[in-house]
């Protein structure tokens, strides 16, 4: 986007009261943001469950076919998909959908780079959900539910050699660091 469509954007956004601008401070969503963002945000995850769980496409292609999708969903039909999905708690990725009222139920988890050499976790979820990132983790058995062991961490940031069942994989801390994890007890 250019800088001019940028700051007319913001502009258009802060007349509708949906965003406060304060020049080199920042953008930040009002309250009336938050609450068209969260209903945006529902919709969308909605969408992935229903592409995923109902229509049986893979799960690192939803995310950019709910982007289009979330759309055309209005708030009439939200209810009545929520109920169709039996009311999921997670988008596939194991995202938090928020509430009809916008309550966002986060499970307690800590980021797979925190996790110490010999330590076991579960997959709760996966932070950033854009399409060639989700099929590279999906390829390596990195989705959510999924237990892992921690191996080795190489010194001076080098990666992170984890085990998924029999199979070892080295990752970076980059893409550990966006993978969320409940320590195993």
């Amino acid at each position: 986007m250019a800088p001019g469509t940028v700051t007319n954007t913001v502009e258009w956004l802060e007349k509708q009261d949906m965003v406060t601008h304060r020049p080199y401070k920042g953008v930040k969503l009002t309250q009336k943001g938050q609450k068209i963002a969260l209903q945006v945000i529902r919709k969308h995850r909605l969408s992935e469950r229903l592409l995923v769980d109902i229509l049986h496409m893979e799960k690192d292609k939803a995310h950019d076919a709910a982007c289009k999708l979330e759309h055309s969903i209005t708030n009439e039909m939200i209810k009545s998909l929520e109920e169709a999905l039996r009311h999921p708690k997670t988008c596939p990725h194991g995202n938090p959908i928020p509430s009809e009222s916008g309550e966002i139920i986060e499970e307690k988890s800590l980021p797979l780079l925190e996790l110490a050499v010999g330590e076991q976790g579960i997959i709760a979820k996966i932070t950033e959900e854009r399409y060639d990132l989700l099929h590279y983790l999906d390829k390596l058995g990195l989705v959510p539910k999924t237990s892992i062991e921690i191996l080795e961490k190489a010194p001076f940031n080098g990666p992170i050699t984890i085990k998924i069942g029999s199979t070892n994989h080295a990752i970076s801390p980059a893409i550990a660091s966006i993978i969320q994890v409940k320590r195993a007890k």
